[in-house]
């Protein structure tokens, strides 16, 4: 117990090594059999086992220096309510293990995903459309309803939909960083950021401090896509960091679906590459219960809205407007009443959470 202890020390101490990445610190316990023995090992004997580069040598000197400092750190992350796992440790996420790219450290704030429940990643654009975002909360919602656990990026747009959702309905859910768990980013996300410490967890495999960085991004993303049974892409374009996701979810065995979109619109094109290429399809939350075997009791919203009343010149304009975005002149002139009208009649649709507006006079239907 007490040299996996030592060697559980050996491996934060590691972590710190710019350049020295997952495969790499796997190698070295394979090959050297401990950290410990690695990182007390004399430089150019360490060069002649081959596993590390001469930059990453060079990184790990410097690093040295910083021991005493870093050991202090150490001791402080139970204070800050932050668990650090090696791979070998009992708690690691066992939907890690097989891939020889899993982290070899993972750090926690609150809860892990529990093993044996339905897990999908809901993951897609930043800049989404408010059609993409209300997808994303209703389909983190209604699946969370159903029993199953909610992963996602914590970013703008789809990821913070999802979560949302997720929590909405009493779900946990589980973000994982491309920074240290102790920073959230976007700040803007800060409320669902300390909601989840206690509703679900925040995972990273970089040491706590690390800003967020363009390059961990890609990186985090197999570890999203490892601890899902499931990825659900809802808008991305032709070229984002959803897709990297999806094509690693793919590599691992793991159900793809992608929401169909719009073949005109730049943030449906990589969902709808990934429909071309065979990805599922995914038109609701039934599409992902089907595939984990789970039904939802639909209490519907739909029961909701038919309650409220709607006058004459409201119900002309909840029934032009569906899910893409129309226009205040297209409502004007479709439903013929004046701009005053039906400005009046658009705010009481939106203040009875039936509509939504997407800006600059831009209106369509909430799921």
């Amino acid at each position: 117990m007490l040299s996996e202890i030592v060697e559980k020390d050996y491996l934060y101490l590691f972590s710190h090594v710019p350049g020295v990445g997952a495969v790499t610190l796997h190698k070295i316990r394979e090959v050297l059999g401990s950290y410990q023995k690695a990182w007390r090992m004399d430089p150019g004997k360490l060069e002649r086992t081959g596993i590390l580069k001469s930059n990453q040598l060079a990184a790990l000197e410097k690093v040295k220096h910083t021991e005493t400092e870093l050991r202090k750190e150490y001791e402080t992350l139970e204070k800050q309510g932050i668990r650090f796992l090696a791979h070998d440790e009992k708690d690691y996420p066992d939907r890690l293990k097989p891939y020889r790219d899993c982290p070899a450290g993972l750090f926690v704030k609150g809860k892990l995903p529990r093993e044996g429940v339905p897990t999908a990643a809901i993951v897609g654009a930043r800049n989404c459309t408010g059609y993409g975002k209300e997808m994303a909360e209703k389909l983190g919602r209604e699946l969370a309803e159903a029993g199953v656990q909610i992963i996602s990026g914590l970013a703008a747009g789809v990821d913070s939909g999802a979560h949302r959702g997720c929590l909405e309905a009493g779900g946990d859910t589980f973000a994982v960083l491309g920074c240290g768990v102790n920073i959230c980013y976007p700040r803007e996300n800060y409320g669902l950021f300390s909601r989840m410490e206690t509703s679900g967890g925040i995972l990273s495999e970089f040491v706590p401090g690390t800003p967020p960085s363009p390059g961990n991004f890609p990186m985090r993303n197999r570890i999203l896509s490892g601890l899902s049974d499931a990825v659900i892409v809802v808008e991305a374009r032709e070229k984002s960091g959803s897709l990297i996701t999806a094509d690693l979810a793919l590599e691992q065995g793991k159900e793809v679906f992608a929401v169909p979109g719009r073949i005109t619109d730049p943030l449906s094109a990589g969902c709808n590459r990934l429909l071309r290429m065979g990805a599922a399809v995914c038109q609701g939350s039934e599409d992902i219960l089907e595939f984990f075997g789970l039904r939802y009791d639909k209490k519907l919203t739909i029961c909701k809205k038919t309650k409220i009343g709607l006058a004459k010149n409201e119900n002309m304009v909840y029934s032009f407007l569906d899910s893409r975005p129309k226009s205040l002149e297209e409502i004007v002139t479709f439903c013929q009443i004046p701009v005053t009208d039906a400005l009046e009649s658009l705010m009481t649709l939106e203040m009875a959470g039936l509509i939504h507006s997407e800006g600059n006079q831009y209106y369509c239907r909430k799921l």
